[in-house]
């Protein structure tokens, strides 16, 4: 699922955040741990990445990241506000420079008609803020929902970092 694009993409993430001292961190649900694996596949990515959450449940999101209660049942797992808090809650946790969530429904099932499957919800914290940033894979697949939300993830890492030459 991780293919040499991917892994070309997450070794230029790994050398650009080693070479400005920059950490990052991973909150992932939909993906479970591969964006993780894409940026531990590059030798050296120690330097730069300390670790990823792997959030499936709720429960999780809430136990490790500390996403409210109010905001799963309000807006749900699948949504801009869970991702926001999922990224702010891995950065904050791990004491990174940049963390980067995902959360969404993958497929085959699990959709509905405000939230089809295919439905990615993406957040990415920094020193600047969080920002968000939803897709709509549409039902091409669960295996290919995912690899396109790795891709997205780690395009999100790699314009943080490059917007943030002075750290």
């Amino acid at each position: 699922m991780i293919g040499a694009d991917v892994l070309a993409l997450a070794h230029g993430i790994v050398g650009l955040a080693t070479a400005r001292n920059l950490t990052l961190a991973t909150a992932e649900s939909c993906t479970g741990g591969l964006v993780a694996a894409a940026l531990t596949a590059i030798e050296g990515s120690s330097a730069a990445f300390d670790r990823g959450f792997v959030t499936y449940s709720n429960q999780a999101k809430q136990d490790l990241l500390g996403v409210s209660a109010r905001s799963l049942d309000e807006h749900g797992a699948v949504s801009e506000v869970v991702a926001r808090e999922m990224a702010e809650g891995a950065r904050m946790r791990a004491g990174v420079d940049f963390a980067v969530s995902i959360t969404g429904i993958a497929g085959p099932g699990g959709g509905s008609e405000t939230k089809p499957v295919g439905l990615v919800h993406f957040a990415l914290a920094g020193p600047k803020g969080v920002t968000h940033r939803a897709e709509r894979f549409g039902a091409i697949g669960r295996d290919a929902v995912r690899a396109a939300s790795v891709r997205v993830a780690l395009e999100l890492f790699e314009a943080a970092i490059k917007a943030e030459p002075g750290l």
